[in-house]
């Protein structure tokens, strides 16, 4: 592919003999944010001081020097020196790379030969699948796929919360007020309820707890009981677990969840004992992190019992021995940042620089009624029923608008699921997200079954057209050329997503591409028959491939007719 700011750098240096060098000039170059002003733009300022003159003046006298191929024109804007492209030669170059590669455009090759591992979605077993999993849940799988386009082997673990003295509370509830025919019935929800009572009742029996955690203490010294109902409640979570992430299209590479590591955990000890950083702290064992200006990392309490930390030191070993990852991600709340960071830095602390390749990748919450959702306090709202709700509504909507529609029901789900992960998705990872269901499904404005239709529509066009698309000749309005200057960064938006660890940056440009080619659609007859009717096709088709390809990238399903 050209690169077309390559070509200005290339142009301003020649100009500049040497004032600045290539790799400056690039830094500097900007894109207009108003068509009217160019394509790109370079601000004289930094000039000013070498040349002795002001800004404007340096514009003015280099302006008319710059010239090259695919430059139709330079021109002086005050202090800034703005470009416009050929739009009928460059238009064609870049929709024939489109229509050559199809879903090859936008792969890269920066990750090549590359490991990245994820962790990612983590539910608790035993606990039903809800909506404070999904964040980690469709950000996880977004990153694991723009992680591929970007060249690297994707690694998906979910890390499942399968140890822990909750288990050892769910046992205490089970055996005083479970019955089995309900639990083979209903698992999760049965389960869900034994949990909340326990908590219920213990606020007024505190006995309950020491009971708890009698009972954990027997799971961890191998009561075949105890493991008997452990290993039940695991595999009945897996079968609920599995139900949505078929629902969502999202798989595993590894379920090696806490409980994996319970054998992993006494070595990383050992090494910690060997090289003098574990000390004793109010009776526990802790790596003291005051360089780091953190809190001490709690490695085995006083009773023996290991933590978090413990386990997740384990994890990374055992992931980096495994898979010899360049990039470790843990797509975990921002809650955990301080837990992360401890866990970083003990690595590198024994000496192991591969820690700088660890990332924690927050996000914020979603919340109800301003509230985080709480499992333990019974405010949750289940993924499932939200997934099913938001397809029942899509098929609604297909049924009153378009009863006629083939796939109804795949694309029922294929509108609905994709509209509570483009929701998710286009927001900041960071922000915290009031849970409204009737925000998610909105069908119109920036949303995941606008982006659906507007890709649909395209289709239709393609459909309907009795020519086939060439790029041979481009076009030169300038609604196609909006278009074609985005579709041109799609594989920057993909370095950017991934770089970044924000599939927001992907989905925001999605929706500029649907909204150009909408707007595009308004104002220019496609279908007319004329000489410029296989170039206008050519776009349509180049739009299909970046809108299709940029939504199974996010995790979307993309039905060709709505």
């Amino acid at each position: 592919m050209i690169n077309f700011k390559a070509i200005f750098t290339a142009q301003l240096a020649s100009v500049l003999n040497g004032q600045l060098s290539e790799e400056a000039i690039t830094d500097l170059i900007e894109t207009p944010k108003k068509p009217a002003h160019g394509d790109l733009a370079f601000p004289c300022f930094t000039l000013a001081k070498a040349f002795r003159k002001s800004p404007a003046s340096i514009a003015e006298e280099t302006a008319c020097q710059i010239q090259g191929p695919y430059i139709e024109k330079a021109e002086a804007a005050g202090p800034y020196i703005n470009i416009f492209y050929s739009k009928e030669a460059a238009s064609a170059v870049i929709m024939e790379k489109i229509l050559i590669e199809e879903k090859e455009y936008g792969q890269l090759n920066d990750g090549a030969d590359k490991t990245a591992v994820l962790d990612f979605s983590s539910p608790n077993i035993a606990k039903p699948f809800s909506m404070g999993h999904l964040r980690s849940t469709v950000i996880g799988n977004a990153l694991g796929n723009l992680a591929e386009k970007c060249g690297y082997k994707a690694v998906r673990i979910n890390h499942l919360g399968d140890w822990g003295t909750q288990f050892g509370k769910l046992i205490t509830a089970y055996k005083k007020w479970g019955s089995p025919d309900k639990v083979k019935e209903n698992p999760i929800k049965e389960l869900l309820s034994l949990y909340i009572r326990f908590h219920e009742e213990a606020e007024a029996n505190p006995a309950l707890e020491d009971e708890a955690r009698s009972w954990f203490k027997e799971l961890e010294n191998g009561n075949k009981e105890a493991g008997i109902l452990w290993n039940w409640f695991r595999e009945e979570s897996l079968k609920e677990f599995q139900r949505v992430y078929d629902m969502l299209g999202i798989h595993f590479d590894s379920y090696n969840g806490e409980a994996f590591y319970n054998d992993k955990m006494e070595s990383v000890i050992e090494e910690l004992i060997a090289k003098e950083l574990l000390t004793e702290s109010d009776g526990a064992d802790v790596v003291q992190l005051p360089d780091e200006d953190l809190p001490p990392c709690l490695i085995k309490k006083s009773d023996g019992a290991t933590l978090y930390a413990t386990r997740d030191l384990a994890a990374a070993f055992y992931r980096k021995a495994a898979y010899q990852f360049d990039h470790s991600l843990y797509i975990v709340g921002q809650e955990q940042s301080i837990h992360f960071r401890q866990v970083k830095s003990v690595i590198k602390k024994m000496g192991y620089e591969w820690a700088d390749n660890m990332t924690h990748v927050p996000f914020g919450l979603y919340l109800k009624d301003g509230k985080k959702m709480s499992t333990r306090k019974g405010r949750v709202i289940l993924l499932e029923e939200v997934l099913d709700e938001a397809v029942l509504l899509a098929k609604n909507n297909i049924e009153a608008k378009s009863p006629g529609l083939e796939n109804k029901n795949e694309v029922a789900e294929a509108v609905g699921i994709g509209a509570i992960l483009f929701h998710d998705l286009k927001n900041d990872r960071m922000n915290n997200i009031e849970f409204s269901l009737e925000d998610m499904l909105t069908f119109e404005g920036e949303t995941g079954p606008y982006l659906q239709y507007t890709n649909a529509r395209a289709y239709s066009l393609l459909r309907k057209a009795d020519d086939l698309p060439s790029a041979k000749n481009g076009l030169s309005d300038s609604y196609s050329w909006e278009i074609t200057k985005l579709l041109y960064q799609y594989p920057e938006k993909i370095r950017q997503s991934y770089m970044q660890f924000s599939p927001s940056v992907l989905a925001k440009y999605l929706i500029d591409v649907a909204q150009a080619f909408n707007k595009y659609y308004g104002q220019v007859r496609i279908l007319e028959n004329d000489a410029g009717i296989k170039a206008r096709l050519a776009l349509v088709k180049a739009v299909t491939i970046i809108l299709s390809d940029g939504m199974q990238t996010l995790g979307m399903k993309v039905p060709q007719k709505m």
